[in-house]
């Protein structure tokens, strides 16, 4: 029977034994043989590619993919795909009050979050031994897309109240959403909202946070874990408003110090990270990569709150030699 996920990270973090739980999932593409647009478009090849990683890997719990362009192409935004990149958005589909106003909240028939839906119920039902999470966007990082990601800061000051009617549609859509992930068997989501990531504390307390802790008193309890991801480089500053969101764990990006991250972090709060996904994963060597996990554990394995994960979202043409690495300095550390 699977663990629940937060016992697992908090196993993990208390542990001599250490354990990992990169965001692992688009790099399965290399094991499976198809290109990253046949992956984010087909239930079987998602479910697939959990298993895979579930399967060959010792992570704590496999994570689906981390594809954020899918809820902003459910409420009518364009995509651009492609096979060997991750699906983008292209254009600002609400540009002012009236087009917030317009926005409808779309059903989760629209678009591919169906798909997504459906790629974690096969998933689910197939790896017995893990716990599967789903990837979802955060709520201001899914308004950045529906309105631009550089238009929504200026319209954060110059009109805050067609920014905070989008958000609420935004959170609205994303907790339903979670609602079906949940339904269809995850044991938890992994949210991302990297957008809030470079805001100030105060704009965060105003655009991110109430809506993040929305969704999370939503959907989260004793058998279904939020876990809170941010990779950008103004974290540090807003450390107490993240805090404060409730999540059961908390992801952060290679931008800031992990250790600086512990040290603000509440002690019974599970802190994840932070081996750069780029300059490791994606680009490094086997050696690069052993040498990085084992500075990071000799920095952070004395928190008892402290996982080791990637940064980020590991690229899908990161070297399984890498990724095997990784895994490999992780189980071979000690203090």
């Amino acid at each position: 029977m699977k663990k629940n996920i937060k016992e697992l990270l908090w196993e993990a973090a208390r542990s001599d034994k250490k354990r990992a739980l990169p965001i692992l999932s688009f790099p399965a593409a290399q094991k499976l043989g198809v290109t990253v647009e046949e992956l984010v478009k087909s239930a079987e090849l998602q479910a697939k590619a959990i298993e895979t990683v579930a399967n060959s890997t010792d992570t704590l719990g496999a994570i689906s993919l981390m594809d954020l362009s899918v809820e902003a192409e459910a409420f009518g935004a364009t995509v651009k795909f492609s096979p060997d990149e991750v699906p983008a958005i292209v254009g600002q589909l609400v540009c002012d009050e009236e087009g917030a106003d317009s926005l409808e909240v779309p059903s989760l028939d629209k678009g591919r979050a169906s798909v997504c839906v459906e790629g974690i119920r096969l998933a689910s039902e197939r790896i017995k031994d893990k716990p599967v999470l789903a990837g979802i966007i955060g709520p201001f990082s899914l308004s950045g897309r529906l309105m631009d990601v550089t238009e929504i800061m200026y319209l954060c000051f110059d009109e805050p109240e067609t920014v905070q009617k989008v958000l609420d549609k935004a959170t609205e859509y994303l907790t339903e959403y979670a609602k079906a992930f949940k339904a269809a068997g995850a044991s938890g989501i992994l949210m991302a909202e990297p957008l809030a990531g470079i805001m100030s504390p105060a704009m965060a307390e105003e655009f991110s946070v109430p809506y993040v802790k929305r969704i999370i008193d939503a959907v989260q309890d004793g058998d279904f874990s939020v876990i809170y991801h941010n990779c950008g480089n103004a974290v540090a500053e807003m450390a107490d408003e993240i805090f404060s969101q409730g999540a059961a764990a908390y992801h952060f990006g290679n931008a800031v110090s992990m250790e600086k991250m512990l040290e603000k972090a509440p002690a019974d709060t599970v802190c994840m990270g932070n081996i750069d996904p780029v300059a490791c994963f994606a680009e490094g060597t086997p050696h690069i990569m052993k040498n990085a996990v084992n500075d990071l554990l000799a920095r952070c394995a004395k928190y008892p709150n402290f996982v080791i994960s990637s940064g980020c979202d590991i690229p899908h043409h990161a070297p399984w030699e890498n990724i095997n690495a990784f895994f490999e300095a992780v189980r071979e550390w000690k203090a």
